[in-house]
């Protein structure tokens, strides 16, 4: 039908013409920064998930535009993406202990929280890491297992109806030494058809520790073997996170120890088809930095390492495994902790980290500073704990993940 613009109404024409204006406007701007944070209340209210505006140079840097609250002391831990990108999970240390989360984009393409769906878990609590393959499985660690005194399990979910499949679980007491025990990193290489855990603590931070990483068939299921990731079987260093490296990277497994301060190594062996013994790369006490954290993998061979005390990001060559080049430190906050990495909108490349581990003393910082990664500067700080009296737990990008390689 043709319009015949000389029947329409003056007011009517301007309305149309205006709203179409808007819409070409903002449907050419992608909101690259903007992000999802995981938080958990100080003030006793229900903890969620937001969207932050995190680009410094923006005019709402720091402001909050929308909340999806998930219930008084869920604690979220975790937000993931899975392998087509079209869905949203976050991980909670209570409730449910898994939830779907629906996003989508307001009329001017700005993101918003819609919903979450929670997961039955089955007997498995606490939950941490999640991992997904290509084959419609991901796998989740379950640092709480069943309540057990030394328990701990790892979940594998059909990522179509979000059904669990089975739980893995290998109790220390059945086998001391092929065991899953307070699971928390997690890590697959699919081409090898393996998959390795860590060995941490116990949910309640006191009753247990671990200094092991486990590897697992990865279509099996069958523990293959048990790494001390330790200076000595008597160091309850925790390993926290593992990395198994693949592709066009050097084919080592990497992993950071929590109470250890340090990074770990460990070369993959053709013949044996496993690892060999890991060995110390990295230590943080010699560096005055203690309670490694985050280890993210961009696309030029650079290996960010979060160090939660006293809040920094170190930057590491890693084309020359097994030596590790030391490139640059960056300055966050107490706590430094989860990454995402993006161009503020005048291009500079710049990391966002998210300075808050458990709430712990002097780990919880409650910011999220802004680094420009060519010269250390900080851009940029959000202080959540007074500006929302929330404290951020993780962090993720509103249009897929914003790294290249996290676990």
């Amino acid at each position: 039908m043709k319009l015949k613009f000389d029947k329409v109404p003056l007011f009517i024409l301007m309305l149309m013409i205006f709203s179409t204006c808007q819409h070409d406007n903002h449907s050419e701007i992608p909101h690259d920064t903007a992000f999802f944070i995981d938080y958990r209340s100080l003030t006793g209210q229900s903890d969620g998930i937001a969207v932050i505006e995190l680009d410094p140079e923006a005019p709402d840097f720091g402001n909050i535009s929308n909340k999806l609250e998930l219930g008084i002391g869920v604690l979220p831990h975790h937000l993931y993406y899975n392998q087509s990108k079209n869905k949203l999970y976050t991980t909670a240390l209570g409730g449910s202990y898994l939830y779907e989360i629906k996003a989508e984009k307001d009329k001017i393409g700005q993101p918003k929280l819609v919903s979450a769906t929670p997961i039955d878990t089955g007997e498995n609590t606490v939950g941490e890491n999640l991992f997904f393959t290509n084959d419609g499985r991901f796998f989740m660690t379950f640092m709480g297992g069943a309540g057990g005194l030394k328990d701990g399990s790892v979940g594998v979910f059909n990522t179509s109806n979000n059904k669990l499949i089975k739980t893995i679980k290998a109790p220390i007491q059945d086998n001391p030494n092929k065991f899953i025990m307070y699971p928390h990193g997690i890590s697959v290489n699919e081409e090898k058809g393996l998959m390795m855990v860590t060995s941490t603590i116990h949910p309640d931070l006191t009753s247990g520790f671990g200094n092991t990483c486990i590897l697992i068939d990865l279509n099996t299921y069958e523990l293959k073997e048990t790494y001390q990731v330790a200076d000595s079987p008597a160091d309850l260093s925790s390993p926290v996170e593992v990395l198994l490296l693949r592709g066009k990277f050097p084919q080592f497994a990497l992993a950071t120890t929590m109470l250890g301060g340090d990074i770990w190594i460990a070369p993959y062996n053709a013949a044996t088809k496993k690892y060999d013994a890991f060995t110390k790369i990295f230590d943080g006490s010699t560096q005055g930095l203690g309670w490694t954290l985050e280890m993210y993998i961009d696309d030029n061979n650079r290996l960010y390492v979060s160090f939660a005390d006293p809040g920094k990001v170190l930057v590491f060559d890693i084309s020359n495994l097994p030596n590790l080049k030391l490139l640059k430190t960056l300055t966050a906050d107490k706590g430094a902790h989860h990454m995402v990495f993006f161009k503020t909108k005048k291009g500079k490349d710049v990391v966002a980290v998210q300075n808050n581990l458990l709430d712990l003393p002097n780990l919880n910082s409650g910011t999220i500073s802004v680094i420009e990664i060519a010269t250390g500067k900080t851009l940029g700080t959000v202080d959540l704990r007074s500006r929302y009296g929330i404290l951020p737990e993780s962090i993720e990008g509103t249009n897929g993940p914003s790294n290249y390689m996290h676990h």
